[in-house]
């Protein structure tokens, strides 16, 4: 019994950080065409092909670790669009947004799964 209960501990430990990413991630507010292309995007997510050219190539970091970097890309980009900055990149805007609904989509499966 005792070891049962320690591996329920180490699975709420594990989904505790997925839940703190998954909250940011859900308070951020955007406007509603961003996210539309965002989510219609997510649909043709290659995390192989997509990941490396917005992250740097290498090793891909685990799904957490590149929401956090992405999260961080797309708060710059998101202050280039509300200051009106003429380096401001729409394109690339979307494509961190489609990437960070892609990896959430997979935080949020994963979460599902421990818990079940």
């Amino acid at each position: 019994m005792a070891r049962t209960s320690a591996h329920v501990m180490s699975i709420k430990k594990r989904t505790r950080p997925m839940q703190d990413i998954l909250s940011m991630l859900h308070a951020l507010r955007r406007p509603a065409l961003l996210m539309r292309a965002a989510r219609i995007g997510a649909e043709d997510y290659r995390r192989a092909t997509h990941l490396p050219r917005l992250l740097g190539y290498g090793v891909l970091p685990r799904h957490g670790s590149a929401l956090m970097k992405l999260m961080e890309i797309e708060s710059e980009l998101n202050a280039q669009r509300v200051s009106g900055n003429s380096s401001y990149s729409l394109v690339k805007h979307v494509d961190v947004l489609i990437a960070m609904v892609s990896e959430a989509r997979v935080l949020r499966a994963a979460q599902t799964a421990c818990s079940t």
